[in-house]
């Protein structure tokens, strides 16, 4: 068959996405980049918030009309099916955790099983080919926050074995990879079945594979990670990783954080941030916020503009609440949307400040970057050891994948502006690029 794919949502859908692909082509399917050619559609749902899922509905619906068989893989298979079979009657399900039967599903068959399976040794077919993302788990540890659908959608918790994950980077390595991302939906609870999380040894046992390459680490919740707080720091530490916590604390309310059951406290979060700040030079910051919580009032919501302005951290992904089916918080009466788009609008314009400010003392700064990831009009697009993202003014085809000496010109709040000084030659030695990253 002639198979058209669409991919949405985090890393592990990405993941999940490059393994349907990887798989369908080793069963001798043809992958094309226009559905009017298709004899099948491939979408990889995401259902985390309520303006995606509704745009998943949309696409299902726009696909739907071309008369071609439709499989609606991901988050949406699982969390929402009634929406589906209402947007698209004769749709196939695939439920997250059952995508490694995509074939099956090709012939018709709907897969909405939660039966476990590692999702590593598969064929891949890369979006980016210098990018390998391994998911490392799958679920949710935690499976109590009150607003979120995931818990549902992906299933009991698995952490998959270090030696298979070892595997599946010694393989990328082996393809030319750059980069390696590990990914779950909790990087923190990772291993967590032996009774305390296992991430620090994971991330040294990737970062010490041979080869030039760096490791990004996926977002990790506050709340397994005190107990692994000096082992996290030293992993951090190696050349070989990016140095970029994705730490979500989702308010700055204590009252809130426990509404939405956490299971953190803004303390421990500023614990961790503070930290892994003293220990490990140039780190990044990224966080989550989720504005109009039912319960958040105004003192509630001045709370997380005094943490953002405390913390300061150099990236926010910022949520307004919408209750998604089948979870507690669904229950509660929601706030004004007029109320609810004006913080947004202010927490937004706090962050963009923040992060401007944090940018531009990177102005100056000359070093090593990797240029994993080609722009919308070619540019080249590179990070540094502190996972900056640097827009060059080059070929990024030509430059993917290649380590570059640049400089930062100028700064947006997303972004730094830089010039290309020159390519670095390989090989070059993890000790010496090291002392260029830093």
């Amino acid at each position: 068959m002639k198979v058209y794919a669409e991919v949405y949502g985090c890393a592990a859908n990405m993941a999940d996405g490059e393994i349907a692909i990887g798989l369908l082509k080793r069963s001798g399917h043809t992958i094309v980049k226009d559905p009017e050619e298709a004899d099948a559609i491939l979408l990889v749902t995401c259902t985390v918030k309520k303006p995606t899922s509704d745009r998943m509905l949309h696409r299902i619906r726009v696909l739907r009309r071309l008369g071609k068989r439709l499989i609606v893989a991901g988050c949406m298979a699982s969390g929402e099916p009634d929406k589906v079979r209402e947007a698209a009657p004769e749709a196939v399900l695939l439920h997250p955790r059952a995508i490694t039967h995509v074939t099956e599903a090709l012939e018709g068959r709907s897969i909405i099983s939660e039966e476990p399976v590692v999702k590593l040794g598969l064929p891949r077919v890369r979006r980016n080919p210098i990018v390998s993302i391994i998911p490392v788990s799958e679920g949710c540890r935690w499976r109590r926050c009150s607003f979120c659908i995931v818990a549902r959608t992906r299933g009991s918790f698995t952490s998959y074995p270090l030696q298979l994950i070892l595997e599946e980077a010694k393989q990328a390595l082996k393809e030319n990879v750059r980069e390696i991302w590990l990914t779950s939906q909790d990087m923190g609870s990772y291993g967590i079945e032996s009774g305390r999380s296992l991430l620090p040894s994971l991330i040294e046992s990737v970062a010490s594979l041979k080869g030039v390459f760096m490791v990004r680490v996926g977002m990790m919740n506050p709340i397994y990670l005190k107990p692994i707080l000096r082992d996290l720091a030293q992993s951090y530490l190696n050349p070989k990783v990016f140095k970029f916590l994705h730490l979500p604390v989702q308010s700055g309310s204590e009252k809130v954080l426990r509404d939405m059951r956490r299971g953190h406290t803004v303390k421990l979060f500023k614990e961790i941030v503070n930290y892994m700040r003293s220990k490990v030079p140039g780190l990044t910051l990224s966080t989550d916020l989720i504005v109009g919580y039912p319960t958040e009032d105004e003192d509630d919501f001045e709370e997380t503009l005094k943490l953002v302005e405390e913390i300061k951290p150099e990236a926010v992904n910022i949520s307004k609440f919408y209750a998604r089916p089948g979870t507690p918080a669904e229950k509660l009466k929601p706030l004004d949307t007029k109320l609810i788009k004006n913080r947004s609008r202010i927490l937004t314009e706090l962050t963009r400040r923040v992060a401007l400010e944090a940018n531009e003392r990177w102005i100056g700064w000359s070093g090593i970057a990797l240029v994993d990831e080609v722009g919308g009009k070619g540019e080249a697009i590179a990070r540094n050891q502190s996972y900056k993202p640097i827009i060059l003014n080059e070929d990024g085809g030509k430059l993917l994948g290649r380590f570059v000496e640049v400089e930062i010109l100028d700064a947006h709040p997303y972004c730094l502006i830089g010039r290309l000084k020159k390519v670095v030659e390989e090989p070059l030695t993890i000790e010496a690029r090291s002392q260029l990253l830093l």
